[in-house]
């Protein structure tokens, strides 16, 4: 390819990044596996999880996150992990639009080009194009540009991009090439005269851009007056060097808006005699000048005879063109002459057009005595208008109309620090920010009509500070008269942008400016965003565009072994296609499928309606002509080619279903709908990778658009998709969503993807992502590798209806959602049971709200039942038990029973499938809330616990017995919120909360059930908060873990010894909620700490902040360090896990830990009693030895058989006839 070089030096500087990256070979995007957590929950039966999340997984790779999807406009470089999720290669300040894969002609990768309206990519300022090396991950800018990249083709056979957009670089005007390590080129055309959104391959090899141009060449056009900007001197920052101590004419700005050509005091500034000097403007704003105009002073016989221009600061001598003495053209540099004459000013013509922000003027020779100027001003032919008013043309200026802005609302003037120059800033609090809180409308001064390109300026966040607070701006224009051609435009711009940024927010015909009409763009801020956010307004610039070469009408062909570009569009099909549709068509997309082209857009022609195919050197129209509005993206999969866009139906309505989105079978030719298409627009279609069938990874299509539902059809039904976000499954020919399998979740936005050979593809765009599709419940495997599964219900969180429901007496649970769980098994049953505030589906088609219960048979059939009517929806379940049948369900609970008011709490005959009659009388107080119910092990007593007065008439605060029927209070003393309740054995109860006992503030009780006492836990003063969380750490629990929020509004977590708390310092970050904390066994020990025995691991779940991490759902303590175990998201947020529960409960062998006090006394005793015995049996052992030896025999133990059967029977006179006898002396 012969093209000419556009060398700069920054592109030179590149040279030995291009060429230290080229021959590399490709090479795959690593991901680190995280270790095994080794848990043994073998013991737990059945184990599950409950939460408000709508997507989670199990931490498996380093680059997991709970990251959300981005609102603010940025996007970033993504990728796939093996277990399906994302991660985050490199983060861009705004959209990223297109991405190719860099190859050599000899198959070298360079790197993946990435292009978009961003400023920066991975933190490094990249204007709108940069290079990804996949295996390093090093970013290269490619500068040169200014604007936005929208399209890209990456040439192998030439080595060289092409790249397509809205930009301008060198001599270049919105498309261009890098060749090789060469770097940027010119195209033989110079570009287009309007933007580019699409670049393919033909099937001849030619190349095809498409978008929305006429001609060719480079956009800036020479106005018919030229230099028509007067820049402000007035406000610069003037000096000089040398001047005449002469009173009146010794201050450099005398000369200042002085362009009537009069000398004298105040008018004039000279140098003094016979001695060289400068005259310098330094301005606090950037501008590209195209004329400076001097004029020359006599005053006293001096005058200037030579000069340079210097500018600043860069430092670089200006090269001029002027009208000489002899009427010729000639040209100077560091010699510029002028005239002693001051009758008239003298013009010199910028060779080169180079940005500034100040210029310098030295003075090298004069007539007579010395040098002097009368005036000076500098012209530019962009034309500009600013929102600081000082930047716009002098008050002295030649115009009648000059360029300005008017300002509304709380600006305030930031410095320009790295921008081109200073800027309005307004920081705006809401709620209720609309367009009328702050505007800006600019005015600019435009001389002549005719096409322009109007680029709006936004200054970079980072160099404010106020990045995280940037908002949207709401950018209206008009730009010609109700007469003219142009219509009002309406644009919305994110300015979240790192570095500058520069936005073409118009192309087309603008009017003058009169006394009647002026053209002019307001920016506001975009309505509903957050409570705080910071606008930024700096500056507006119209630049006229060069008349069109005609003949071209968003199409064009160019032929890349050529060295120049033929005018002559008649020999191209593809060029005469776009000329014969009706003016001003745009051009989105051009596909190539085999041997045909497809091109769609927003156009029409003589029976073509915004798509149609080029084969064979012939265009032609698509069955039913196409469709009936405009697409917007498109791809193709096989011979299938999607579409999404505006469209409803083909022109002549012939295949129903095709709203906003479509299939064209090239093979068939032939229309097929996505069902019944989704109920907005649809903005692109991006390939993804899912595992869907037997696990197997193939190809899906995300859709993404300005819609919130997927329509329903045949046997599907309508569905949400509040984020404009679907996935349709080409293999199954169905949403996602309809399907009924288990797989990853995904919310966002995807914009664009590209293969690479022998890698894993890339995607750009910004989503939230993991594992599973699963809501507010998931089952854990207890064997083998941890995963995660369906307990066989889709939840659907809802929003609690009424404020009063959300209070809670103790911080931490959740309102939305799953927030507690169990699993009972008496009785024969196979039931699982999960309590919140949720929505869910039943076996028979109703709905169920907040309580449902999931009924498994030994054959795996399942049922799904609530538990009827009678309750608020607005209930929300926190604690749930069982005791026999009876299931006690508290929480927020109202409603009404057999005429009775529920209140906290409400029981479920599980045998009957019904409520139990009677209910026990409701909770009253001012804000009631059962928080904990604990059954009495062993016995039929149930303690139920939380934020009450009465239980019906009986006084029983925080905590109420219910035993036989009735309530009865437990004690006496004891006063505050239950927010946890676990048994030390079985008479000893131990509650968590804000708690008072004898009116002495507490976070922790015990209630001896036997006396009937409660007693402060020895040390609790020592807790820094209310208590919301409890999990023993021993068989009896007399050592266990609390957790809760202090009153810094940091979280705690601390065990039990036994004796004494111990914390685990400030190792959460100060967003972490801790809801719920469990002690599992381990399958392989770590090292043991005097916080976790070896062992065993503490899961703590809620919503976690990791500092080392980010945002968790749960994760493992061994004692010194937090490790992520399960992360999930709800909605466009973290999610969070409420608590772990288990078929059956933890035990722990004792090795776990240290022994409680009392297996100590029992052991104790123990050994006394084995001493004791021990004594005992050596006394007996000694006391026969010495009978033995004393001659002790033991007596017969049997009487002689009379007969073989039996034992001979001694008659009673027998036994006692000879009791009176005398008994016989000893034998001597």
């Amino acid at each position: 390819m012969r093209l000419s070089s556009m060398f700069s030096p920054t592109a030179a500087g590149l040279l030995p990044i291009l060429l230290s990256l080229h021959g590399l070979k490709a090479g795959a995007v690593n991901f680190t596996p995280v270790p095994s957590p080794n848990l043994d929950l073998s013991q737990l039966g059945r184990v599950a999880i409950a939460g408000d999340f709508d997507a989670i997984s199990l931490y498996t790779f380093q680059q997991q996150n709970e990251n959300s999807f981005s609102t603010n406009g940025s996007q970033s470089l993504l990728t796939q992990m093996p277990n399906g999720d994302f991660a985050t290669l490199a983060t861009a300040d705004a959209s990223i639009e297109a991405m190719c894969p860099f190859e050599m002609k000899d198959g070298t990768l360079v790197g993946i080009v990435v292009g978009g309206n961003f400023t920066s990519l991975g933190g490094i300022e990249a204007q709108g194009v940069a290079l990804y090396n996949i295996t390093t991950a090093q970013i290269t800018p490619l500068p040169g540009l200014s604007g936005s990249v929208s399209a890209l083709y990456c040439d192998s056979t030439t080595s060289t991009v092409f790249v397509g957009g809205e930009f301008t670089g060198a001599n270049s005007t919105n498309a261009v090439a890098w060749v090789g390590t060469a770097g940027w080129t010119n195209l033989p055309f110079a570009g287009f005269n309007g933007p580019i959104q699409t670049i393919n391959k033909a099937p001849t090899g030619n190349i095809i851009f498409g978008g929305s141009f006429t001609g060719l060449g480079n956009a800036s056009g020479i106005p018919d007056v030229p230099d028509q900007q007067v820049i402000n001197l007035s406000t610069a920052n003037i000096s000089a060097g040398g001047s005449s101590t002469t009173p009146g004419f010794s201050d450099p700005k005398n000369i200042i808006c002085s362009t009537s050509g009069g000398s004298g005091p105040g008018q004039t500034w000279l140098l003094a005699d016979d001695t060289p000097g400068f005259w310098q403007a330094e301005m606090n704003f950037g501008y590209q000048p195209t004329k400076l105009r001097i004029w020359n002073t006599e005053q006293n016989g001096q005058g200037t005879q030579t000069f340079r221009f210097t500018a600043l600061p860069i430092s670089g001598i200006m090269n001029f063109t002027y009208m000489g003495t002899d009427g010729q053209t000639a040209s100077c540099s560091s010699q510029c002459p002028l005239n002693a004459s001051t009758t008239q000013y003298t013009d010199f013509h910028f060779v080169n057009v180079i940005g500034m922000s100040g210029f310098r003027i030295d003075i090298s020779d004069w007539y007579g005595s010395g040098g002097g100027l009368d005036g000076i001003e500098l012209f530019q032919d962009d034309i500009y208008a600013y929102a600081v008013s000082s930047l716009d043309e002098p008050a002295c200026g030649i115009s009648q109309f000059g360029s300005n802005a008017t300002a509304t609302g709380p600006w305030e003037a930031t410095p320009s620090n790295q921008s081109s120059s200073e800027y309005l800033t307004a920081n705006l609090t809401g709620p209720g920010i609309n367009s009328q809180s702050a505007s800006v409308t600019f005015l600019p001064d435009i001389k002549q009509s005719g096409n322009y390109t109007v680029t709006i300026f936004t200054p970079g966040c980072q160099q404010d500070g106020a990045c995280d607070i940037r908002g949207i701006s709401n950018v209206t224009g008009t730009f010609a008269s109700l007469t003219g051609p142009s219509q009002s435009i309406q644009t919305s711009i994110f300015q979240t942008n790192d570095f500058d940024k520069y936005d073409q927010i118009y192309h087309g015909y603008v009017d003058a400016g009169s006394s009647s009409f002026r053209p002019s763009v307001t920016l506001s801020p975009l309505d509903n965003q957050n409570t705080s956010i910071s606008l930024v307004a700096q500056r507006v610039r119209f630049q006229l565009d060069s008349p069109t070469t005609g003949g071209l009408n968003g199409l064009f062909e160019w032929n890349p072994n050529q060295a120049t570009a033929s005018t002559d569009y008649s020999n191209s099909s593809i060029d005469t296609a776009g000329t014969g549709l009706h003016t001003d068509a745009l051009i989105m997309s051009v596909e190539v499928v085999g041997q045909t082209t497809y091109v769609a857009g927003n156009f029409s022609g003589e029976g073509i309606e915004n798509i149609f195919a080029i084969s064979n050197g012939n265009a032609t129209s698509l069955p039913d002509i196409g469709l009936n509005a405009a697409v917007a993206s498109t791809f193709v999969y096989g011979d299938i080619l999607f579409l999404g866009g505006n469209f409803t139906n083909t022109t002549n309505p012939g295949t129903p279903g095709l709203n906003y989105v479509a299939m064209f079978d090239t093979s068939k030719q032939a229309w097929q709908a996505l069902g019944n298409g989704v109920n907005g627009q649809v903005t692109s279609m991006v390939p993804l990778m899912l595992n869907i069938t037997n696990g197997q990874p193939e190809t899906c299509i995300t859709v993404d658009g300005i819609f919130n539902e997927v329509l329903a059809s045949e046997s599907n039904p309508a569905f949400a998709a509040t984020d404009g976000f679907a996935i349709w499954v080409p293999s199954h020919n169905n949403w996602l969503q309809n399907l009924n399998i288990q797989t990853m979740a995904i919310t966002g936005q995807l914009s664009a993807s590209t293969n690479i050979s022998g890698s894993t593809p890339l995607l750009a765009g910004t989503v939230s992502a993991q594992g599973m599709g699963l809501s507010d419940a998931a089952e854990l495997s207890t064997s083998g590798s941890p995963s995660l599964n369906s307990l066989g219900v889709r939840i659907q969180p809802q929003q609690v209806g009424s404020p009063s429901q959300r209070k809670r007496a103790v911080s931490g649970q959740n309102v939305t959602g799953a927030v507690v769980g169990l699993f009972d098994t008496d009785n024969g049953r196979n039931t699982t049971i999960i309590g919140g505030h949720f929505t869910l589906i039943a076996t028979n088609g109703s709905n169920i709200n907040n309580l449902a219960i999931i009924n498994s048979t030994s054959n795996g059939i399942q049922s799904i039942v609530g538990i009827g009517s009678g309750l608020d929806d607005n209930s929300v379940f926190l604690a749930l038990a069982t005791q026999e049948d009876t299931l006690y369900a508290g929480g927020t609970v109202t409603g009404t029973l057999n005429n009775a008011d529920i209140n906290g709490l409400v029981l479920w005959d599980l045998a009957t499938s019904s409520y139990v009659s009677p209910q026990p009388p409701a909770f009253t107080g001012s804000s009631v809330a059962v928080n904990a119910i604990a059954v009495q092990p062993d016995t039929s007593n149930v303690y139920v616990a939380g934020s009450f007065d009465t239980a019906g008439s009986l006084n029983c605060p925080s905590i109420c017995l219910f035993a036989n029927g009735q309530w009865k209070q437990p004690g006496t003393g004891l006063g505050g919120s239950i927010a946890a309740l676990t048994w030390q054995g079985n008479t000893q109860l131990l509650a968590g909360g804000n708690l008072t006992v004898g009116g002495n503030t507490t976070t922790l009780a015990t209630y001896d059930t036997t006396g009937q006492v409660w007693t402060e836990i020895n040390g609790a003063s020592n807790v820094p908060g209310p208590v919301t969380a409890i999990s023993a750490a021993n068989n009896d629990a007399s050592q266990f873990w609390v957790a809760g929020k202090g009153i810094n509004g940091s979280a705690f977590l601390m065990l039990y010894d036994g004796t004494n708390f111990q914390s685990v310092g400030d190792t959460l970050g100060k967003n972490t909620l801790i809801r719920g904390l469990a002690v599992l066994s381990l399958s392989q020990d770590h090292t043991a700490t005097n916080l976790v025995p070896a062992g065993l691991s503490l899961l703590v779940t809620g919503q976690l902040d990791l500092p080392s991490f980010g945002n968790a759902s749960a994760a493992l303590f061994n004692g010194t360090t937090f490790s992520p175990f399960i992360l999930s998201n709800s909605g466009n947020g973290p999610g969070s896990i409420s608590q772990l529960f288990t078929e059956y409960q933890q035990t722990f062998s004792a090795s776990s830990g240290s022994l409680s006090l009392g297996a100590v006394v029992g052991i104790a005793l123990a050994c006394a009693l084995g001493c004791i015995f021990l004594i005992v049996l050596a006394g007996f052992i000694m006391e026969r030895r010495r009978r033995r030896r004393e001659g002790y025999r033991p007596a017969p133990q049997n009487y002689y058989e009379k007969t073989s059967a039996n034992m001979s029977r001694i008659p009673p006179g027998d036994l006692f006839r000879n009791l009176n006898r005398n008994q016989p002396g000893p034998r001597l």
